[in-house]
């Protein structure tokens, strides 16, 4: 079971940094996404540093992954920013929802499998 877990890890890591890096190269050219979600990427890319910062947290995260070293804290990093990828698909663009949902499991899966590691958070 932790080969595939650990398989699951290094397949979110190559995403990751797929996805990150299409962000600065633009080699994957994408569907034209739904008019909502282009007003709301629209939006966020007005903002001017924050696709940049998401891309270098995706690449980053998923390095970790593959390498399997600091995995424990890159997911801290990574989940609000794949959450968010999540909801935007899931309410403005259902059509695009594949890769956020994948990678959204194998964050959980991660996270459960180092349970341990997280346990002092949870403390109240």
């Amino acid at each position: 079971m932790k080969k595939v877990l650990l398989g699951v890890q290094v397949l979110a890591g190559v995403m990751l940094v797929v996805f990150g890096l299409n962000k600065f190269l633009h080699f994957i050219t994408m569907a034209a996404p739904a008019p909502e979600m282009g007003a709301y990427l629209g939006a966020l890319g007005e903002i001017g540093f924050l696709f940049p910062l998401i891309a270098v947290i995706e690449i980053l995260s998923g390095i970790s992954f593959i390498m399997n070293k600091y995995v424990s804290l890159m997911v801290l990093f990574v989940t609000p920013v794949m959450v968010n990828a999540f909801l935007a698909h899931l309410f403005l663009d259902p059509a695009g929802i594949a890769g956020a949902a994948f990678i959204l499991i194998a964050l959980i899966s991660i996270i459960v499998n180092h349970k341990e590691r997280y346990a002092e958070i949870f403390k109240a």
